[in-house]
């Protein structure tokens, strides 16, 4: 069978192939694997309590159950849920939102595929247009989401080094290159691989970039505030006539529903739920049924800054400490972790590839996640991008543990052996 280009691009090899199946493996097949690589939460028992309990009124309320799934919805999402936000973000952050600015998507995955096509690749006149992600390593996921060569342009950032051992990336803001061929600009805050917080002072000039080229900022929030807030720095949340915020119900810990979120003006939210009714009819409600009582009484914001939040940050701080003290005299580096859900290591002069270094610890029973994928739109072969590698502290602690120790003996090995 001959696929076509759509096929072949979207049904190939790609970063974000390798971690599911890496992911898929290790959850249902490889049960011994230790898996460092995935984006899955960690499993909060506080939190799972919660999503039980509001299971078990569903199937005791009368037809509730039945009305969940039996019913289509419409295709901008369920409508309850999607009032009920609204008015929490009205009333949390005083943004002027209301149904009209929101829509649901299945999986914010799903959402970022129907954004960056939305506003990028070829144009009505045949004019090609492209997604700018103004600070690179960026979220492995939409590397391969544009229909065309040539989606992405992005930036190499500036790197702060804040002690021995740990760095931060910051916008150069003189590498970014806004022009007629730029159809939006996307970042991820706090952003996925590396858990950096872009600063207000970032999002503030982004915004005014954005504003003045005409073009929207995508600003992806699934690790963020209001929900699940995983976020460890001061961060000001921005929405705008110009901004597009994403959220997702999965980093609450429930990936499994697949619950992407889209809040924007009404005329993007009205293409969203068209592309929705063209691709899916509609969304599935089982997500926002679970969450519809903590949206409505406002106790997922608690629930996320006094479960969720320090949850992640103790596990953050646990594997720093375990991960310094390991390769303490060696040139590594860690991203400072400021949110999400992720460590980012940076061996610099690692005689080996981040791929290979991979495939060793594969072999070893661990995963991890190679930096070079988390690179989408810079075309140059800069090599701090094959000295890094995405690993996640999400997983039980003995995990972790188990993990970043032979994570640490390999790189050791790797240094000192010269190959």
């Amino acid at each position: 069978m001959r696929f076509s280009k759509f096929g072949s691009k979207l049904g190939g090899h790609a970063g974000i192939t390798q971690l599911m199946d890496d992911l898929g493996s290790a959850m249902s097949v490889n049960r011994d694997m230790l898996m460092l690589g995935g984006g899955n939460p960690g499993r909060i028992p506080a939190v799972q309590s919660l999503f039980r309990q509001r299971m078990q009124a569903i199937l005791d309320d009368g037809d509730s159950f039945e009305r969940m799934v039996g019913n289509y919805g419409p295709p901008q999402g369920e409508p309850q849920f999607i009032r009920a936000l609204a008015a929490l973000l009205r009333r949390e952050f005083g943004w002027p939102v209301g149904p009209e600015n929101i829509a649901l998507t299945n999986g914010s995955q799903s959402a970022s595929f129907m954004l960056f096509n939305l506003f990028a690749g070829e144009g009505e006149q045949g004019q090609p247009s492209n997604v700018l992600l103004p600070l690179a390593p960026e979220y492995i996921g939409y590397a391969d989401q544009g229909l065309n060569e040539g989606f992405f342009t992005a930036a190499r950032p500036t790197i702060d080094h804040l002690d021995d051992h740990v760095f931060k990336y910051r916008v150069d803001f003189d590498a970014i290159h806004v022009g007629n061929h730029t159809g939006a600009l996307c970042v991820s805050r706090p952003t996925n691989p590396t858990g950096n917080v872009l600063t207000d002072e970032e999002i503030t000039r982004l915004m005014a970039l954005a504003e003045q080229h005409r073009v929207p900022l995508i600003i992806d929030n699934a690790y963020g505030t209001p929900f699940p807030n995983i976020i460890f720095s001061e961060a000001t949340p921005f929405f705008n006539e110009n901004v597009i915020v994403c959220m997702s119900l999965s980093k609450l810990g429930l990936p499994g529903v697949r619950t992407g979120i889209v809040i924007a003006e009404p005329e993007v939210i009205k293409a969203i739920s068209g592309i929705n009714a063209v691709l899916n009819l509609t969304t599935g409600g089982f997500g926002p049924m679970l969450a519809l009582d903590l949206i409505q009484s406002g106790e997922i914001i608690k629930v996320s800054r006094d479960i969720i939040r320090p949850f992640y940050r103790e596990k953050a701080e646990q594997s720093m400490a375990l991960l310094i003290k390991e390769l303490d005299e060696y040139p590594f580096h860690v991203h400072k972790p400021e949110g999400a859900i992720f460590l980012w290591l940076w061996f610099e002069g690692l005689p080996i590839t981040s791929q290979k270094l991979y495939e060793r610890l594969k072999q070893r029973g661990v995963l991890v996640i190679p930096g070079h994928h988390f690179f989408p739109g810079l075309d140059d072969d800069w090599r701090h991008s094959h000295e890094c590698v995405r690993v996640t502290y999400s997983q039980d602690q003995s995990v972790v543990e188990a993990g970043l120790k032979i994570i640490s003996e390999e790189v050791k090995k790797a240094y000192d052996v010269g190959k």
